[in-house]
Formats: C-alpha cells, sequence, structure tokens
C-alpha cells in the first residue's frame, strides 16, 4: 500500500493539498450560487450572460498561460496567479448588484486563465507514467472529500443568515483559504531546469508567438490527441448549456426546496470518494480509452434521469454523474499526458482549454437564454445531444499509444 501511493509527495502533494483548500472554498457558495445571482436582479438569460463572460475571460489568456509555461516554467505562474483569483472573490462577497459579480466573474475567471496552462503541465511533470491514471484520480478523491461538507456548510449558512448574507459569508471562507493555498503553491519546485527569469514584459508581448505556437503543436503531436481534444470539446457545449441552472431547474421546476437541494448534491462528491482509486487503478493498469467511454453513457443517462426526476431520481442522477466525472477525468488527464512530450503539455493544455471555454461560453448563453424564453427541459435535451458525436468520435478516431510520453 505504502509503495503504491509513494508518487504522492513533493510538488504533487502540495497541488493536492491547496486544491483541498480551494474546492472545499468554492463549493459553499457554488450551492446557490445562481439563487444568489438572481436575488441580486439578475435573469435566467443574465445568468447566462455572466457565465459566458465568464468563460470568455477564462479563455482569454490560455495561450500566452500554455507557452510561457513552456517558456519560463510552471510555478511562478501558478503561485502568483491564485493570489489573484482569491482577491476577485472580494467582489462576489460585496456585490450589492449582479454587476459586481459579473466584474467579479471576468477578473477571477482572467486570472485563472493565466495559471491553468501551467498548473495541469505540473500535475502531468510530477506523476510517473505508470500512475498517472491514479495521480489524476486521487486529485478528485481528495477535492471530493474536501467539496463533500461544502453544501452541508452553505445549507447552514442559509439556515442560519438567509441567502444573501448566508453567501457573503461563504464568500469571505472562499478568499481566506484561497489565500492561503497562494501561500502553499509558493512552495512548489520548477519542474523545468534551465528556464529564464519569468518577464511580466514577456508576458504581454508573448500573445502573438504563443498563439502562433499553440496552433503549431498539433502538428508535433499524435492525431489521436486532437480527436480526443475535438471529442471534449462536443461534450463541453452541453454541459455547459446546463450546469448552472441545475439548482433553479430543481428548486423551481422540481420544487425540490433549497436545503434539501444541499444535501442532495452530496450524492456527487461522495461517489467520486467511493469510486476514484478502482477507478484510478482501472485506467493505470487495464485502459485510459474505454473509461472514457463508459462516462460518456454515465453522463447521458445522469441528465436523462434529472430534467425528468424526482428527489429519488436526483440522487441517482448525481451519483452517475460522480461516476462520469471520475472516469472521464482519469482517463482523459492520463491519456493527454500519454500522448504529449512534456516540452508541448503547456501550450496543448492552453490551446485545449482556450476553445473549451469559448464552446461553453456559447453554450451557457444559448443554455440560459434557451431556458427563459423556450423550455427549462430544452438545454437537458441539447447536453444529452452532444455527447452521442462525442461519443463516437472517441470510439472510432482516439487510439492508445505504443509508448507513453514521460
Amino acid at each position: 500500500m505504502g509503495k503504491e501511493f509513494s508518487f504522492i509527495k513533493g510538488n504533487y502533494a502540495i497541488i493536492v493539498i491547496s486544491w483541498i483548500l480551494i474546492d472545499f472554498a468554492g463549493e459553499i457558495p457554488a450551492t446557490y450560487y445562481a439563487l444568489y445571482v438572481l436575488k441580486l436582479g439578475a435573469t435566467e438569460t443574465i445568468l447566462g450572460i455572466i457565465g459566458l463572460s465568464g468563460f470568455l475571460a477564462l479563455a482569454s489568456m490560455q495561450f500566452p498561460g500554455g507557452y510561457l509555461a513552456d517558456k519560463f516554467g510552471r510555478k511562478w505562474l501558478v503561485s502568483s496567479m491564485t493570489f489573484g483569483v482569491a482577491l476577485s472573490f472580494i467582489l462576489y462577497a460585496l456585490a450589492p448588484s449582479w454587476h459586481f459579480i459579473l466584474i467579479g466573474v471576468i477578473l477571477m475567471n482572467f486570472f485563472n486563465s493565466i495559471y491553468q496552462p501551467a498548473l495541469m503541465a505540473i500535475v502531468s511533470d510530477s506523476l510517473p507514467s505508470e500512475k498517472r491514471g491514479m495521480g489524476f484520480s486521487i486529485i478528485m478523491l481528495i477535492t471530493s472529500t474536501s467539496t463533500t461538507p461544502g453544501p452541508l456548510v452553505a445549507s447552514l449558512l442559509y439556515n442560519q443568515f438567509g441567502l444573501v448574507q448566508g453567501m457573503r459569508i461563504a464568500y469571505g471562507i472562499v478568499v481566506a483559504l484561497f489565500i492561503t493555498a497562494a501561500f502553499l503553491r509558493f512552495r512548489l519546485k520548477e519542474t523545468f531546469i534551465n528556464t529564464p527569469k519569468p518577464s511580466w514584459k514577456e508576458f504581454f508581448r508573448s500573445y502573438p508567438a504563443s498563439l502562433r505556437e499553440s496552433v503549431k503543436v498539433w502538428g508535433r503531436v499524435p492525431r489521436a490527441m486532437f480527436y480526443l481534444f475535438l471529442s471534449g470539446v462536443v461534450m463541453m457545449f452541453g454541459v455547459a448549456a446546463v450546469q448552472l441552472y441545475l439548482v433553479d431547474y430543481a428548486v423551481n421546476i422540481l420544487q425540490v426546496d433549497k436545503a434539501v437541494w444541499a444535501y442532495v448534491l452530496t450524492a456527487l462528491p461522495i461517489t467520486m470518494i467511493i469510486l476514484a482509486v478502482p477507478i484510478g487503478k482501472i485506467v493505470d493498469k487495464i485502459n485510459r480509452k474505454i473509461p472514457i467511454l463508459v462516462a460518456y453513457a454515465f453522463i447521458f443517462g445522469s441528465l436523462l434521469l434529472f430534467v425528468h426526476g424526482n428527489l429519488f431520481l436526483l440522487f441517482v442522477s448525481l451519483m452517475l454523474l460522480g461516476v462520469g466525472l471520475v472516469m472521464t477525468n482519469s482517463g482523459s488527464g492520463a491519456l493527454q499526458a500519454d500522448l504529449t512530450p512534456r516540452e508541448s503539455r503547456g501550450k496543448v493544455q492552453g490551446f485545449s482549454s482556450f476553445v473549451n471555454n469559448i464552446v461553453m461560453a456559447v453554450g451557457t448563453a444559448v443554455g440560459g437564454f434557451l431556458y427563459e424564453h423556450f423550455s427549462p427541459e430544452l438545454p437537458f435535451y441539447i447536453a444529452m445531444g452532444s455527447i452521442l458525436p462525442a461519443f463516437f468520435l472517441t470510439l472510432a478516431m482516439v487510439h492508445e499509444p505504443h509508448k507513453r510520453e514521460e
């Protein structure tokens, strides 16, 4: 057992611990986020526009973020930008109207955009190839464990202080824990050696070069990596069309009590906790691709049950979603690292994240518009429809490499 988990040390351990703090903090206000924004004067369409703006901001710096992660190293981007994310949540906590939430969302996602490619690159760099499935699964296990109490804390704050005041306190907790995580990340060790000294001047001048390099990198990685990326993009459009509206649909369409929703939501992380290690072992010892395909089927079933759900079916739906998320995260994360050389991981991650976020921006806006003006069920059917081409694209075009990249 000790040898099996011996890779949990150094950078990987620091990332996991900081991720625990971040995920626990984030899940508290996430429980009632949509209801909070609606209470501050937004509509479902405005909620979709806020989501659109957030995803565009999250896409905006992925190219230079990935380029700089491969040029100047990972550590400085990850540690410094986590501070920026932490401070942006102050606007969420103090917002007198939804307009301040919009500004906070843009700032938070802008800082996230800069360091996301570096974070995922340093995770891949810090895991031995034979432990990547387990490594990505354990990140989900640990972070799911930390997020499990989040909805319960949110419910306590809601019952004690009401929706708005409870959410303001929740975002105060977010700011404190994100700052703590940022300090922890200063202890990371750089995984790129002999890199030049980081330069903010270079950061702002790097966009054209980073864009060119991030496009050219697809000529240096296997075609299977491109199809893996493409299948993920297709599915993420559908996911984005519904993810912001789950709580609104459960509370206002299915008539689930707000406090009860918080308990229903715990089914998701608990399922992920139970299955993370077994699925990680399967990904490492048997196959990377099959869990991705099975994940698509589980997510499809989850959405079908949710849209036609009652209290019991919502529990089942979120459990299926938990299984699907663990499988797709472990399988896709490990396979992407297998297929991508170390010197290209930042650029591949940056390009992938850029496109994913643009697609999710559109999906979120479309979902909000359809939800408010046509039918609350329609975004769910769009999400289910997006899973089918993603499944068949992965089945036909994604293949595992004969030799895994280190």
